[in-house]
């Protein structure tokens, strides 16, 4: 019987076919109509026009400095067009013609969560960073205001610095000011003026020169100093909770129509903060743990029955004990607080601990400094809560993992292994981590992210924090970073990653009859 022959040629010609006309339905569709463009305040959009706009020219706009610095050629590209954005997801299914439920419904499904969105959905965009051709500010009537507020990261130094030389470089400004102390700086410390030399060499030292301390948000004392001492930016550096005060100091400087700009800039070592791709120092924070995890590696190794058991910043997420874990190769187990692990029976902890020992001698545990709260909790009879006990930031006081963890493994071998050689040793790097210097990576983005915020805070825009987004800066609502968490996400391909490296169990599919 004969057999029909196809043309292999000719099928692919079809397929191209049918692949270009669906191609060119999506290409010829407007771009401006499938884009959600995030409103970003300005200025002028709390102050009545004339007098309450007299830190800037009569004509409310001025050309950019920079038209006539040497160091910059102003291409048709150089300066930013209030049309250019950048897109908050980059990853889209082209071959769905009809929106899916998750991505449509805006209601975080796993489509939205994984950054897949049909082409007919709204793609949510913010206004792209850098310089404009115009700008709002007069220099010369510039009086700059600059804060670190909460824990130590490394980049402090640099953001700073590059701040006051960017001011002072691009734009000629003058009257820079350092905020010591965090926010309580503002009404109980004189500030500190700052200039080019003086921040010279900052980038080179860990923690902050203008000091820094958790607490004193005291809101109105804070905004009548800001009042008081007539400053019209600022630039406010600081993790989730110091973003929470910023939004509240922008709203409270819009209800007395004041002329002041007021931007963040996110600073989180453990990297929690949302929207942005990351934050600065985080990649510094990860490149030290290393060197703690290697240690660890080397006194279990040189043991018998050795553990070292490693305890990494994060409250709340997971992400540098995630990345140090993938970085290292040495990592036999990885906790995190956004998934639940459990010590004894069938697939717990200890179980999977004692494998390792037989089989290699030795074994490396790491843990972020949020994860086991709810088994130590348990574990002490409920009789810390972390709801009620609180530093000075708002932030629950969290038990210590580590010491808890290298107690309950000398008590489980104690138990079980009586007669047998057992040695925990525990480092804590945490101090160690958070002081140093950043690294070369961090530096620039530093210095980036110093630029950009800058560059909006000179074009009139308020109340945004700058950051990358799929590698491109943009500027996004103040409001909108200090409500979005970035937390591990345990199905995601990284996590799966990080469980194929160390072989470690999955604490979650284990019901509570098959531990007993």
């Amino acid at each position: 019987m004969a057999v029909a022959q196809t043309d292999p040629a000719a099928a692919a010609a079809t397929r191209r076919h049918d692949d270009d006309d669906e191609d060119r339905v999506m290409i010829y569709l407007p771009f401006s109509n499938r884009v959600k463009l995030q409103k970003l305040p300005l200025l002028t959009d709390h102050l009545s026009l004339g007098s309450d706009l007299d830190l800037v020219q009569s004509n409310l706009i001025n050309t950019n400095p920079l038209e006539h610095n040497p160091f910059f050629s102003q291409s048709d590209c150089f300066y930013i067009a209030p049309s250019d954005v950048v897109l908050r997801h980059i990853i889209y299914d082209y071959k769905h013609p009809q929106p899916k439920a998750a991505a449509a419904g805006g209601g975080g499904g796993e489509e939205e969560k994984q950054g897949y969105y049909s082409t007919t959905t709204s793609a949510l965009a913010y206004h792209r960073a850098g310089p404009r051709r115009q700008i709002l500010f007069d220099a010369s009537r510039i009086k700059a205001a600059i804060v670190t507020c909460g824990g130590l990261c490394p980049g402090l130094n640099t953001v700073v610095r590059e701040l006051v030389l960017g001011l002072w470089d691009l734009y000629g400004v003058r009257h820079i000011f350092g905020i010591k102390a965090g926010y309580r700086g503002f009404y109980s410390t004189e500030p500190l003026p700052l200039n080019p030399k003086l921040v010279h060499n900052w980038h080179k030292n860990g923690g902050t020169h203008l000091q820094t301390s958790r607490g004193g948000f005291d809101l109105q004392k804070i905004v009548d100093a800001i009042q008081h001492r007539g400053y019209n930016q600022l630039y406010i550096i600081g993790g989730d909770g110091t973003m929470r005060g910023a939004v509240e100091i922008y709203h409270e400087i819009c209800q007395r129509k004041l002329k002041i700009a007021v931007t963040g800039i996110p600073k989180t070592v453990d990297n929690d903060v949302g929207i942005i791709d990351r934050s600065f120092g985080f990649q510094t924070a990860v490149e030290m743990a290393q060197q703690a995890i290697s240690a660890a590696h080397v006194e279990a190794e040189s043991a018998v029955n050795g553990i070292g058991l490693v305890k990494l910043m994060g409250r709340s997420t997971g992400h540098i004990a995630l990345h140090a874990t993938l970085s290292s190769r040495d990592v036999d187990c990885c906790l995190i607080p956004e998934t639940p692990f459990y010590l004894e029976g069938k697939g717990g902890l200890f179980e999977f601990l004692e494998q390792r020992l037989r089989e290699n001698g030795h074994a490396v545990l790491v843990v972020a400094e949020g994860a086991g709260q709810d088994q130590m909790i348990e574990a002490n009879n409920n009789d810390h809560h972390a709801d009620n006990n609180k530093d000075e930031s708002g932030n629950p006081v969290f038990l210590d993992v580590g010491q808890w963890l290298k107690s309950e493994l000398n008590k489980w071998w104690k138990r079980e292994h009586p007669n047998e050689l057992f040695t925990v040793k525990y480092i804590d790097p945490t101090y160690m981590i958070r002081a140093v210097a950043a690294n070369s990576t961090d530096n620039l983005y530093c210095t980036l992210v110093a630029h950009s915020a800058i560059h909006g805070v000179m074009a009139g825009y308020t109340g945004f924090v700058s950051g990358p987004i799929n590698g491109n800066y943009a500027y996004i609502p103040l409001e909108e970073v200090a409500q979005a968490k970035n937390e591990v996400d345990t199905r995601d391909h990284k996590w799966a990653w990080v469980r194929s490296v160390t072989n470690q169990p999955d604490f979650h599919i284990y019901s509570n009859d098959d531990k007993a």
